[in-house]
């Protein structure tokens, strides 16, 4: 059985390939049933060996796994092994896959208009708030205005309940960022919507085509993990690739 997968509707240039995986089409059982890609979570590690062999006949070369801490490192993608630290991966390279991990957290994927250059991060609120994003426009090293964004399943604004920290964290970086916030009705406790916080930083950083977000982890438990939800769950991924240069030579990876 093939894994099931989410193709992003955005208008990337047609060298871009991308995809975020489901849960289904793997052989994990129980909480973990059954595409589950961490390794990380208590899972059989057969079943996981299985599952990234599934999803690997999908893509062009094994991806590039993270060792994810909800940090800003974004990592230049050299088919380094797997394990280095970082929450968001680039690369210039054709056939280099980008892959991050995710069970609420927002996976958000990143191509230049001309396909020359593609990202993929990983932003939780901590992330978020600390800067993965930017960080990630900036190491693609191409104007932000050239960028688009696509956001893919997350805990959503209708669950996702977080404390006055986190809140005020935010809006002390930016009194805007209050919109993407609804009192939960208990004191001290607020919904927050990740896709329209992340939308708020990436248009301070200038990247103004953003797409997709409208998946929520928590609400569809067919088709999502979701840690928050389930507490012990599998991990999706989120992976993006170029299939050919469009300019040879217009990027390379420092």
């Amino acid at each position: 059985m093939s894994p099931t997968v989410l193709i992003p509707e955005w208008p990337a240039p047609q060298n871009v390939h991308a995809l975020s995986t489901l849960r289904c089409g793997g052989v994990s059982e129980g909480p973990y049933a059954s595409l589950n890609l961490g390794t990380h979570v208590g899972d059989e590690p057969a079943h996981v060996r299985e599952n990234r062999r599934r999803l690997a006949a999908l893509l062009p070369a094994p991806p590039m796994w993270l060792d994810q801490v909800h940090g800003i490192d974004v990592v230049a993608h050299r088919q380094v092994d797997d394990g280095v630290r970082g929450d968001a991966a680039y690369t210039a390279s054709a056939g280099a896959v980008c892959a991050v991990m995710t069970a609420d957290c927002l996976p958000i994927l990143f191509c230049d208009v001309s396909g020359s250059v593609v990202a993929a991060a990983h932003a939780g609120w901590r992330g978020l708030l600390a800067g993965v994003l930017e960080n990630t426009v900036r190491a693609m090293r191409v104007p932000p205005r050239q960028l688009l964004a696509w956001c893919g399943p997350a805990i959503g604004a209708r669950a996702f309940e977080v404390g006055d920290d986190v809140r005020d964290a935010f809006v002390a970086r930016d009194a805007d960022a209050s919109e993407a916030f609804v009192a939960a009705g208990r004191p001290g406790k607020w919904l927050a919507d990740l896709a329209a916080l992340a939308r708020r930083r990436l248009s301070v950083a200038g990247v103004q085509r953003v797409y997709g977000g409208q998946w929520c982890t928590f609400e569809d438990s067919a088709r999502f993990f979701s840690y928050r939800r389930d507490g012990r769950s599998g991990r999706h991924a989120t992976l993006i690739w170029l299939a050919e240069p469009a300019h040879p030579g217009d990027l390379s990876e420092p």
